[in-house]
């Protein structure tokens, strides 16, 4: 399957490395407004091949994106000193105004899957811009979230995090719910297998881990300035479920579909994933209190959306 990527800056060209090693795809094409830079990361990323995978990595306009299976939008600009949250997405807004309409006429049957941030609302944005189906556009969303609250449950039982099946749901940000009423450890709750290894989860390990899910981003950034890698794991996990038709359970970001008492608005819940895109969005039973976050969680988004006039 070929498989573009717009905009490869750290997250753009760690995802294509990942796909590379993975053999995620047959071929990945970069594009970049600054086409030296696609140039060498093409280059750069090509020479890993011999140690991972055939997989043929070049770099071009947007033409050469024609015949793409999948897009991956990691386009955007970084916030400036000063600049409110809104204006940076307004400057984000008018990127991806002009990128997604080239994006589209070079490859109008690709799946479109948005990594930029912040996730959701650049989500939203990619939808109205492209005019597309809903299920042709795919955020990442949560899917880092997810993997990072599993890894941290895994950590703190001593076993292997794909061993935890639990979900963070909601707004890819400081507003997202961890799912603790859902998790399963090997199918079994996770109160239930806590006991029969001998390690609670007490309220105060519940605090560490929420602190470790939702400030990972921010002390990543303060010791190397940008997440690449786990975002990029994740980009290549979501084409790798779309090459194989997975139908794989994945906690994405999408137009909300069911309602549910939640705006029409594009956050994460669980959705299947096969590669014709996005085939159902999954309601897990979770408690009033999560229920009543999710909520807060998804008008943090609406609200914004609504001041940019994507609503």
């Amino acid at each position: 399957m070929k498989v573009g990527i717009v905009g490869v800056g750290l997250v753009g060209s760690t995802a294509a490395f990942a796909m590379a090693l993975e053999g995620a795809a047959s071929e990945v094409v970069l594009v970049d407004k600054d086409e030296n830079l696609a140039a060498a990361q093409a280059e750069d990323i090509l020479h890993a091949t011999p140690h991972g995978h055939p997989v043929n990595i070049s770099a071009g306009r947007y033409e050469k994106l024609n015949s793409a299976g999948v897009i991956v939008l990691s386009c955007g600009v970084g916030q400036k000193e000063g600049e409110s949250r809104l204006e940076l997405l307004g400057r984000n807004a008018e990127v991806f105004e002009e990128v997604i309409p080239q994006v589209v006429e070079a490859a109008p049957e690709a799946l479109l899957i948005v990594a930029s941030n912040p996730v959701d609302i650049i989500t939203q944005i990619t939808t109205k811009i492209s005019g597309l189906p809903t299920h042709q556009v795919i955020g990442s969303g949560t899917i880092l979230d997810t993997a990072r609250f599993r890894s941290l449950v895994g950590s703190h039982l001593g076993i292997a995090a794909r061993s935890v099946h639990g979900y963070v749901l909601g707004e890819h940000g400081d507003s997202e719910v961890l799912i603790w009423s859902g998790i399963r450890v090997g199918g079994i709750p996770l109160e239930e297998f806590s006991k029969q290894i001998g390690k609670p989860v007490t309220d105060t390990d519940r605090r560490a881990i929420e602190k470790g899910v939702r400030k990972a981003a921010y002390r990543i950034i303060d010791g190397k300035g940008a997440t690449n890698y786990g975002i990029g794991a994740g980009l290549s996990r979501i084409v790798r479920a779309i090459r194989d038709n997975e139908r794989a359970v994945l906690s994405l970001s999408s137009m909300n579909r069911n309602n549910e008492g939640v705006a029409e608005v594009c956050f994460s819940v669980p959705r299947i994933l096969g590669s014709a895109g996005l085939a159902s969005e999954l309601w897990p039973p979770i408690s009033s209190e999560e229920h009543t976050a999710l909520r807060q969680s998804v008008a943090v988004i609406e609200d914004s959306c609504r001041e940019l006039g994507y609503l």
